[in-house]
């Protein structure tokens, strides 16, 4: 019997020693205004006033109550109704801008590609060699001749270039 009250002693004080580790914590407010937890002390740069636990200290809301109040004094009062709803109109007018936007540009790509592939089909025409035929001033049939054939594809490579 000795010896299970031995063991059960043993075992109360390890479990004393590890528990005692957890209390050994900082607790402290961060430049962003979250709260920090951590076993290490917190950087150098966090002034005493943000630390709101250390080992051996406890941790009490009431005392940090005060301090959040002097910076709430700093701090400037929240918006009225008519600043809220002056911010809400400009986020959904600058909203609205972005989406006219991306609107134009969807379609300026749209009418981009359209124009590419038609340039992609022309130049397969010159390039197959058949012959092509426009109407003239006269409303007769004209027939193209080599060399507007070769500044027709000079032309439509260039018009290429800027489809890739």
């Amino acid at each position: 019997m000795h010896f299970t009250s031995l063991k059960r002693l043993a075992a109360s004080l390890a479990l004393l020693a590890i528990a005692s580790s957890a209390w050994a914590q900082y607790v402290w407010i961060d430049d962003k205004g979250t709260k920090q937890f951590s076993d290490m002390p917190p950087p150098a740069s966090v002034p005493k006033s943000r630390i709101l636990k250390q080992p051996g200290n406890s941790y009490s809301p009431t005392e940090s109550a005060p301090a959040a109040e002097a910076g709430n004094d700093n701090a400037k009062a929240p918006p009225s109704l008519a600043e809220r709803n002056a911010e809400y109109n400009k986020r959904r007018a600058e909203q609205a801008e972005k989406e006219k936007k991306a609107a134009e540009e969807a379609q300026l790509a749209r009418d981009k590609a359209k124009n590419c592939e038609n340039a992609r089909n022309y130049q397969r025409s010159l390039q197959s060699g058949q012959r092509l035929a426009s109407t003239d001033k006269n409303g007769e049939r004209a027939y193209i001749s080599d060399e507007q054939r070769n500044r027709e594809i000079q032309e439509t490579n260039r018009v290429l270039a800027g489809c890739k």
